[in-house]
């Protein structure tokens, strides 16, 4: 089981994680979730109708990764659009981006702040012993699919990975380069996220 999900009798998935690893996508996570940022109610306390009927943004993040996270739903840089057209997928995408983005950043703290509890758990729970199995719920393994999915979507925008099929290159670099742990990172959690996946499917 060691590095791998395995799937539970009745549903969920297990896997064994040291203390490093432990650490590792803990901080992962404390990062991610600092980067998507509070939602419309943490930033308005003590109203709890700010969040529903507030208005996401309308133009897309400056941050690249956020750009990864949070794409055009109406653009496609694969095809670029003649002017006209592009100016029309401005328009649609803002829209889409206004009404969907709050609720979409919302479920990716919620992926976050699930691995992080579970983790802070497991952690309390296995204590002076280097490590421990986690296990999951069905709920709990796919919130921790779509946070692993995100935690590999941002480093890999880091690493200027364009292409998920085209990362040969990654086997090939030095140890010496500054990019190595990142490296080490995105390929690990791919994985944990391929083992997941394997234990959600009937």
């Amino acid at each position: 089981m060691p590095g791998t999900f395995e799937p539970l009798p009745g549903g969920g998935a297990a896997v064994a994680l040291d203390d490093v690893e432990i650490s590792i996508i803990r901080s992962l996570a404390v990062q991610l979730l600092e980067l998507i940022g509070p939602g419309p109610a943490e930033d308005a306390p003590g109203d709890p109708l700010a969040e529903l009927f507030a208005e996401g943004p309308s133009e897309p993040p400056a941050d690249p990764v956020l750009k990864r996270l949070f794409p055009d739903a109406y653009s496609d840089p694969e095809q670029p659009a003649a002017p006209r057209d592009a100016e029309e997928q401005r328009a649609h995408s803002a829209e889409f981006r206004r009404y969907t983005e709050n609720d979409l950043r919302a479920g990716k703290r919620d992926n976050a702040l699930v691995v992080i509890r579970s983790l802070d758990a497991l952690a309390s729970a296995s204590a002076g012993e280097g490590g421990a199995v986690l296990e999951l719920s069905v709920e709990e393994s796919q919130r921790w699919l779509g946070a692993l999915n995100d935690l590999r979507l941002a480093i890999g925008s880091r690493l200027e990975i364009t292409d998920e099929d085209d990362t040969e290159f990654l086997y090939r670099l030095p140890d010496d380069d500054p990019r190595k742990p990142m490296v080490m990172a995105y390929l690990w959690l791919g994985g944990l996220q391929e083992t997941l996946v394997g234990t959600l499917m009937p």
